[in-house]
């Protein structure tokens, strides 16, 4: 069996003869930021992931309470999207993401863990060094760019959930501390005052480099709140998208009506960044247009970001809220082409 060593096959679009292979930095967490992953790999070879690591529920949150490490689950994932589209990609892409299933002893150590999420633990305590753990987990994937977290340490995300209270008639706050659990905060009433524990926790520093040196920042899509969010609430990571001589463009979601954003729609989670980060400004956002229920608000929101918009068709054609890989790497391109490095 023969396995590809070279740079992964860009998609093969019609490039005008100026274009450039630009360097990519996308951030998020979890299926969001594979699904930009999935996309811009087919348009950049010099490809970095940042990834949350926040994440407190499953498999991600025992390790993280057993070991005191980051969170590896949306790491693991981020990997999994960078794997090549050979057979040895397509298999460690699936063997990373293979999760156990005992349905004899449900009491089984094993149950609910990937063997992505053990075998990055195994390398960072072999290793003592997160990203040098993560370096060697995509040499052995044959990962096409890198994978870093937003924080070398552990972060909890907390925030408040304004609710009505049936006995006094009024909106009373709640608070949220968690991941997971503000995950699903929003069914109960509006999110607010989201925030990071530790609130100045530092970035990692290779992270901070490579948003310095990108052509283009690509934050989502993924969990507003939990996904998206962190990266301009952490403060030396909001600094450096800020200051960035790099293109900034903001992937949106295809479900707007989730658990953490229930009744948001799409000029009002635009609204969201501006009120969290005000001093970060965006070159394009990238919406399908049939998401977008009030164009000339989304467009307002959008301008007030400094941002130009871009609507464009990119989810799966059986109609679920899923990401269609060459349709959201055609959007990149039509915007990476329209705006320029």
């Amino acid at each position: 069996m023969a396995f590809g060593t070279g740079p992964i096959p860009l998609l093969n679009i019609n490039r005008p003869d100026n274009y450039q292979n630009p360097s990519v930095v996308a951030l998020g967490g979890g299926h969001g930021l594979a699904a930009s992953l999935s996309a811009l790999r087919r348009l950049s070879t010099e490809l970095t992931a940042i990834v949350t690591v926040a994440d407190d529920g499953g498999s991600s949150g025992r390790i993280r309470g057993s070991f005191d490490v980051l969170p590896p689950g949306d790491l693991r994932m981020a990997l999994a999207a960078l794997c090549d589209d050979n057979d040895w990609g397509r298999t460690w892409r699936d063997v990373m993401q293979h999760r156990f299933d005992s349905q004899a002893n449900i009491d089984e150590p094993l149950n609910g863990h990937s063997v992505g999420n053990l075998l990055i633990l195994a390398l960072w305590e072999l290793l003592d060094d997160p990203v040098a753990g993560l370096r060697w987990a995509g040499a052995l994937l044959g990962a096409r760019g890198q994978v870093l977290p937003m924080s070398t340490v552990p972060l909890s995300i907390q925030g408040e959930v304004l609710e009505s209270d049936p006995l006094s008639d009024s909106l009373v706050r709640r608070k949220i501390t968690g991941q997971a659990k503000l995950a699903k905060a929003g069914n109960g009433g509006l999110v607010t005052n989201v925030s990071l524990v530790p609130d100045d926790a530092p970035a990692c520093a290779e992270a901070l480099n490579a948003i310095e040196l990108a052509d283009w920042v690509v934050l989502g899509p993924g969990s507003w709140y939990t996904s998206v969010l962190p990266h301009l609430l952490l403060p030396d990571m909001r600094r450096a998208i800020a200051n960035t001589t790099g293109k900034r463009l903001l992937t949106m979601n295809l479900d707007l009506d989730t658990a953490e954003t229930s009744g948001l729609d799409a000029a009002a989670h635009l609204e969201v960044l501006g009120r969290y980060a005000p001093e970060v400004r965006f070159d394009a956002i990238l919406a399908d247009e049939s998401l977008v229920n009030n164009k000339e608000r989304f467009e307002l929101a959008a301008q007030k970001l400094g941002a130009r918009t871009f609507f464009s068709r990119v989810g799966v054609s059986d109609g679920r809220a899923v990401h269609d890989p060459l349709r959201l790497a055609a959007a990149y391109h039509e915007v990476f082409t329209a705006i320029g490095s």
